[in-house]
């Protein structure tokens, strides 16, 4: 089981992130560095993680495609997608490989509404993720409690069939099209996601949007 970790200008969270994976006896995390121009390279070297650098800002989708090329060039079984600046909780992961070790699942999605512990900004929990629900299944068919989280848990047979070629974050609907696409079957699972910061706002909403219509 290989954790890939994409990160953009996350110096202050990624060694944290891959130090506190590591104490939970995660032992293969790989660091995708997304040509930051702060020393996210270094700190998340300096925590232990094995790093690749894209020589260029790419993207989030970009990055997470390079990290599944690894895992499927070196035999890995499982991935996880696991978010640089801290806001996962790594203790989520092991329930969430249960769902893909026993079967029920060949890919497990997070989700932030099935439990209580994630504490949203207002204007995303009444606002924006609701919108988001519902474009994502205007473009999948897929129904989802949460359309846009970053935690995922791919099999063997979600990573060796989905291809990510949306470099940006239109990558997640990309994901569940494929999913449905693919016939593959998919499960939420719930994942505390802790806010440091707003994150995603409906500028990038429809960044996303054209570049599903559009690229």
């Amino acid at each position: 089981m290989l954790i890939i970790v994409p990160a953009y200008n996350e110096a202050g969270s990624v060694g944290r992130v891959v130090r506190g994976l590591f104490e939970l006896g995660f032992e293969n995390v790989l660091v995708i560095d997304d040509g930051s121009t702060d020393k996210s390279f270094q700190e998340a070297s300096r925590a232990g993680a094995k790093v690749f650098r894209h020589e260029i800002n790419r993207g989030q989708g970009a990055s997470l495609e390079t990290g599944n090329e690894y895992a499927r060039r070196k035999g890995f079984d499982t991935v996880v997608h696991f978010d640089g600046d801290d806001q996962f909780n790594p203790a989520d992961i092991s329930g969430a490989l249960k769902k893909i070790e026993t079967g029920e699942c060949d890919i497990v999605l997070g989700s932030r509404f099935l439990d209580n512990r994630s504490k949203l900004p207002f204007l995303k929990r009444y606002f924006i993720l609701p919108i988001a629900r519902i474009i994502n299944f205007l473009f999948t068919g897929v129904w989802l409690s949460d359309a846009h989280n970053g935690f995922r848990v791919l099999g063997s047979d979600a990573l060796d069939k989905i291809r990510i070629n949306q470099d940006g974050m239109a990558h997640n609907t990309e994901i569940i099209k494929q999913i449905k696409k693919h016939g593959l079957k998919y499960c939420e699972y719930p994942v505390e996601v802790r806010y440091n910061e707003f994150g995603q706002g409906i500028k990038e909403g429809v960044e996303i949007i054209w570049d599903l219509l559009i690229r």
